[in-house]
């Protein structure tokens, strides 16, 4: 059973989009705060909170790609 855990644990720390870190260092509140805010709500809410997780890792997305651009005229 150990090993399951181990697994999942894994996954979602190599897979996470870096939502609740980059929430963590802009609002200077341990990040493990943030994921147990967010684990407790999905309870509470039953998943609501997934849902903002998901836009917040798709606009932080956007946002990194949209800063590697170069614009048109460097060519």
């Amino acid at each position: 059973m150990d090993r399951v855990a181990d697994k999942i644990q894994l996954f979602f720390e190599t897979y996470a989009f870096g939502v609740c870190t980059h929430l963590g260092e802009k609002l200077g509140v341990a990040t493990s705060s943030i994921r147990l805010f967010f684990i407790y709500a999905s309870f509470i809410t039953f998943g609501s909170p997934v849902i903002i997780y998901l836009s917040l890792a798709f606009i932080m997305n956007m946002r990194k790609h949209l800063r590697k651009r170069t614009p048109v005229w460097d060519y």
